[in-house]
């Protein structure tokens, strides 16, 4: 390895959901914007929302969807390196394990602090083969690095920011209040070695006049000695997809609205950010559904993708969302199944393996899931095939591209297609119509970022994932104090 390596610029918070994931993206788009190779960095994430990106070996792998974002915002393109270490939930005390894109069943079985010493010269060797490649690496951490009980195995992030002697930012959310003490609390309990790698603070989600804030600012630098360096309004619909969690209720778009969608919001829905183009369509209110009530009105109905199909499945039928799935199924109206939900609209999951579970599914489409060892992990570049008369028909013909990840294959029902049965074909990769043309299931992911699709379905066009970067680099050029963002790469 050179000693010669890239500069490293670290973003740090004070919580989970400061502000990390998009300050991340934005400073990716900034310096590549500037002329510089960037890449971006996080030791470990953990999400259910994954994107398929290149690997080793030219094997097809796994990493957050933030940092394949944040790729994309570099202008680099997307690779395992820029997220060694992907934690995916499938219970609350239980995460698949992915290191370098593939799953490790090892480190799935590994208790969690025995584990970061196993995967620490991973991480540090993708960071430092990044850093060879690249004229500066922007670095995401996670939750808070003032967590004081896991500072031992830390492995995401001051353990990170040493390594790479990298100029760190502190966010804050001030729109929840304490921030102050928040930021003050997190840099008093960091080492001195650590202090010293922080080089400014962020307020971020600020509401009102800035000039309120004094003299807050200057007290904090005078406990510290680190600047506030940026003061950043709130800013509701910036179009980068969430990191965690459904998206905001204020997310309905603009005018009148011609279209609600509904997407059912399970306990282990997983690729949610692939419906942030919604929030974007003229005419389109997006919202999530957690009882029968809340699909009342819906023109469509998404079952989205789960990390956990069969237990997703079992809370469904629970809140009695089964029923008024078939419902409105029943009444003609679009259902949407998408991986996970694809597999919930069969008439059975069937797991000889222990990989999910075993579950009669929902019966709105006659295909049958069996789950398999092997995860199936690939890009898809494919068309649609004819599709029956009925709300999908617009997609017949459309080309489309996208991502697949999941266990388990999905065939037509092979009773049911002797009976007459027929699930129609719609793509050549895993898709299938109802026969009254209102009920789809595909394992292609992505399908709702393209922009044939939306302009087949809404003849809508949504500003581009490009312009989205543009708008962010555009605003912390803006609010940021003169000379940081400069004076941060060295």
């Amino acid at each position: 390895m050179s000693h010669n390596l890239a500069p490293c610029i670290m973003v740090l918070g004070t919580t989970s959901g400061a502000g990390k994931s998009w300050l991340t993206t934005a400073l990716c788009r900034h310096y590549a914007r500037s002329g510089l190779k960037v890449a971006p960095f996080k030791a470990q994430n953990m999400s259910n929302n994954a994107r398929v990106v290149a690997g080793p070996g030219r094997q097809w792998g796994e990493i957050g969807s933030a940092q394949y974002f944040q790729a994309l915002a570099a202008r680099a393109v997307p690779d395992v390196r820029m997220n060694p270490l992907l934690l995916k939930p499938e219970a609350d005390t239980r995460s698949q394990v992915v290191l370098l894109g593939q799953v490790n069943p090892e480190l799935t079985a590994m208790p969690w602090r025995g584990r970061s010493e196993h995967v620490w010269p991973h991480i540090t060797q993708a960071l430092d083969n990044l850093r060879a490649e690249h004229d500066l690496v922007v670095i995401e951490g996670a939750g808070s690095p003032a967590e004081i009980n896991l500072h031992s195995s830390d492995i995401v992030n001051m353990r990170v920011a040493r390594h790479a002697n990298a100029r760190c930012l502190l966010v804050t959310d001030i729109d929840r209040g304490g921030a102050f003490a928040h930021l003050y609390g997190t840099w008093a309990l960091l080492p001195q070695e650590e202090q010293r790698l922080i080089h400014g603070f962020v307020l971020n989600k600020f509401r009102g006049d800035a000039s309120l804030l004094a003299p807050a600012p200057q007290m904090l630098h005078n406990l510290t000695g680190v600047p506030t360096v940026a003061t950043l309004p709130m800013w509701w619909q910036h179009g980068l997809p969430e990191e965690d969690g459904v998206f905001d209720d204020r997310s309905t778009t603009a005018g009148p609205v011609r279209l609600t969608v509904t997407v059912v919001a399970y306990p282990r829905i997983s690729n949610l950010d692939e419906f942030q183009p919604l929030k974007n369509v003229p005419g389109v209110k997006l919202l999530w559904a957690r009882s029968p009530a809340d699909l009342v009105g819906a023109d469509w109905v998404i079952l989205p993708g789960s990390k956990h199909t069969s237990a997703d499945l079992a809370w469904l039928r629970t809140q009695g969302l089964d029923t008024a799935i078939a419902h409105h199924a029943a009444q003609g109206r679009a259902v949407l199944g998408i991986c996970g939900g694809l597999q919930m609209l069969g008439e059975a999951l069937i797991d000889p393996h222990g990989i999910d579970g075993n579950a009669p599914g929902l019966g709105l489409l006659p295909v049958v899931t069996q789950f398999e060892r092997n995860k199936t992990v690939q890009p898809i570049h494919t068309q649609f095939g004819a599709l029956p008369a009925g709300p999908w028909a617009a997609l017949s013909g459309v080309a489309v591209q996208g991502y697949e990840i999941h266990h388990g294959q999905t065939v037509p029902h092979p009773a049911m297609l002797a009976a007459g049965q027929v699930a129609h074909p719609v793509l050549p990769h895993g898709g299938w119509c109802n026969a009254q043309g209102n009920v789809l299931g595909l394992y292609l992911h992505g399908l709702l970022e393209e922009p044939h699709v939306l302009q087949a379905l809404f003849g809508a066009q949504v500003p581009t994932l490009d312009t989205v970067f543009d708008a962010l680099a555009d605003y912390i050029a803006q609010h940021f104090a003169p000379g940081t963002l400069a004076a941060l790469q060295g």
